[in-house]
């Protein structure tokens, strides 16, 4: 089979591993538009069920990325002059030019044909397959946009990605009280000295500080006096171009039109305050394999790549639209003390948790914790009744 991948990100990397895997002789050209080496990014996160998913496709990169993550199994919470620590989940961030630096070294090493500074706007003719893995933006899924049915949802928060060279010693929240409303950052290091440093606030704090009409270096000194509790006198950086944005949820009603398919952003964005951008993409590509694998006609491998991938995509996306939710709605939990508030930012998923008074939804929580009975109660309960609060309230709209 002719394979051409458009988009040298993780996605489209690591397909084209996992074809070459399945059968050497495929033929598998990436197409990169940007030079090798250049990223968008800082770090990006995973956790360890990735790794396991990782480990049963191909080891091998499996062993690099894990060999040059961080891990961390803390999170802390710093809300004004007051800070908790929570044991959690154990989690890994590697840098971005370092994930994909390793699965184009092990591309290359299986055969694949990688071509940077490549662009291409439309499907390419003689390929069996044409894969569109090139991001929310894809040019390939443009250009039949009503065919695939793409909607994109803007977020209420402006948010920033930046860099900094404090590096920390676990999954880091910091809060910030301003005369002008709250403005936040998730810090995590991912190597090499350094650690991502993701800074968002509601529009009214965004314009009431001025970060609307701020230029780079402005905005930076400002966001470092803010957060300089936590940053320890470390600078925060900008990439070139980096501006503060809204989140784009995007979806698409199809995934595949012809002999083209759509893949990780292409396809679906989850708000990246889940931290699963990556590995969904990720497991987007093992998916699209393992149809390819099964399905020897190709209409069929990808009519079953997109209903497993949508449906196992359902649980993800809606805790992203909570997750979301729950920072936008952040004043209605900060002033509760630390520890209740950071336990309710771990139950930001919960589909319950914004028709429950905070208060209530804590105490209710830690019991279900105590009791099995409970914790079957409120799994069983919990999605029943937001579908019925969110009807209530979507009529009352009306």
């Amino acid at each position: 089979m002719k394979v051409v991948c458009v988009g040298g990100g993780p996605a489209g990397l690591y397909l084209a591993i996992l074809l070459k895997r399945q059968d050497p002789s495929h033929d598998v050209t990436v197409h990169e538009r940007d030079p090798e080496g250049s990223t968008y990014g800082w770090g990006v996160t995973y956790w360890r069920g990735l790794l396991d998913r990782l480990q049963e496709h191909d080891p091998e990169s499996a062993r690099v990325v894990e060999e040059h993550s961080v891990r961390w199994d803390e999170g802390v919470a710093h809300v004004r002059d007051l800070a908790t620590r929570h044991h959690g989940d154990e989690g890994f961030g590697i840098g971005r030019h370092r994930l994909l630096a390793l699965l184009a070294g092990r591309a290359r090493a299986l055969g694949v044909r990688l071509e940077y500074e490549s662009a291409i706007g439309e499907p390419p003719a003689g390929s069996d397959l044409v894969v569109a893995a090139d991001g929310v933006h894809s040019a390939l899924r443009t250009g039949h946009a009503g065919h695939f049915g793409t909607r994109a949802a803007s977020g209420r928060n402006h948010y920033i990605w930046l860099g900094t060279t404090k590096v920390f010693d676990a999954f880091t929240f910091a809060f910030t009280e301003t005369r002008h409303g709250w403005i936040w950052a998730y810090g995590y290091g991912y190597g090499d000295g350094h650690s991502t440093c993701v800074v968002e606030c509601s529009p009214e704090t965004f314009t009431g500080l001025g970060l609307d009409r701020a230029d780079r270096a402005e905005g930076l000194v400002l966001l470092e006096k803010l957060f300089a509790g936590v940053l320890d006198g470390h600078p925060l950086v900008a990439r070139p171009g980096a501006s503060w944005q809204t989140f784009r949820t995007l979806t698409n009603r199809t995934w595949h039109h012809g002999n083209l398919v759509l893949l990780g952003d292409a396809a679906h964005t989850t708000h990246y305050s889940i931290g699963a951008g990556t590995t969904l993409a990720l497991e987007d590509a093992m998916c699209l394999a393992g149809a390819l694998k099964e399905h020897a006609a190709l209409p069929d491998a990808l009519a079953a790549y997109e209903s497993r991938r949508q449906a196992e995509l359902l649980a993800a996306q809606s805790a992203a639209r909570y997750s979301a939710q729950w920072y936008e709605n952040l004043p209605r939990y900060i002033h509760l003390p630390p520890h209740r508030m950071f336990a309710l930012l771990g139950q930001r998923h919960s589909p319950l948790l914004p028709y429950v008074p905070p208060q209530l939804y804590y105490g209710l929580d830690r019991a279900a914790g105590r009791l099995e009975a409970l914790r079957r109660l409120k799994r069983w309960l919990g999605p029943r009744a937001a579908r019925a609060l969110h009807a209530r309230s979507a009529a009352r709209r009306d």
